[in-house]
């Protein structure tokens, strides 16, 4: 198996996901990660091919919408590359940046081994964040049924990833419970470069959301 295939495994992956319920972890999701991923992979001088195979991957059986597993995604990938005669030693590595990729809270780190695996998270956290991170964060919680805004509700810290997960406040605290978070937890030089513009329009947004919120503006 070599990049030829990447488009044949992504056809398989759109068809897949297809009927997603959740507008923010849908396809156009995958798609922007995957195109993210290879740009990060051509400036930091990865293996392009498990990184494609990783961002597209990434999310095919994500543990939000499986009762909290982790092991399915990581299984469901090696499953799909297997039918598509990807290698195993590739295999192994895709599953790894799989199951080490995701946000698990504040107070928890989330290193990852190889360079690859920070091409994939970088660019699932740049997902997350800007003008495209922000509709995310309002789709997922409407997905969720989440308030947009309580005053009375402040932010939490949390210290682990089961506090994390456990979490249901309204939607701008998620901004500072991981959003605002994500600039400094970039791994490459890419990313962090990406990372502070649309940083910055994050906090630009909310301080006009204050202002909107008690009519000021």
């Amino acid at each position: 198996m070599n990049m030829q295939s990447i488009p044949i495994i992504a056809s398989d992956v759109r068809e897949r996901m297809s009927s997603a319920g959740d507008s923010s972890h849908d396809w156009w999701h995958v798609y922007r990660v995957w195109q993210t991923a290879r740009r990060i992979a051509s400036e930091e001088n990865a293996d392009a091919f498990v990184v494609e195979l990783a961002a597209l991957l990434h999310d095919i059986a994500d543990w939000k919408f499986h009762d909290g597993d982790e092991t399915v995604g990581p299984r469901v990938a090696g499953e799909i590359l297997a039918t598509h005669g990807v290698g195993t030693d590739v295999i192994a590595h895709v599953q790894e940046i799989i199951a080490t990729i995701s946000f698990k809270g504040a107070g928890v780190a989330t290193p990852m081994r190889t360079i690859e695996g920070a091409c994939v998270q970088d660019a699932d956290r740049l997902d997350a964040i800007g003008a495209v991170g922000i509709a995310r964060c309002f789709a997922y919680g409407g997905f969720k049924g989440r308030l947009l805004y309580d005053p009375d509700v402040s932010p939490e810290t949390h210290a682990d990833k089961d506090a994390y997960r456990k979490n249901n406040s309204h939607s701008i605290n998620h901004f500072y419970e991981k959003l605002l978070l994500l600039k400094d937890r970039m791994n490459t030089e890419t990313a962090k470069k990406i990372a502070i513009d649309r940083h910055g329009f994050m906090e630009a947004y909310l301080e006009r959301f204050y202002k909107e919120w008690e009519g000021i503006k």
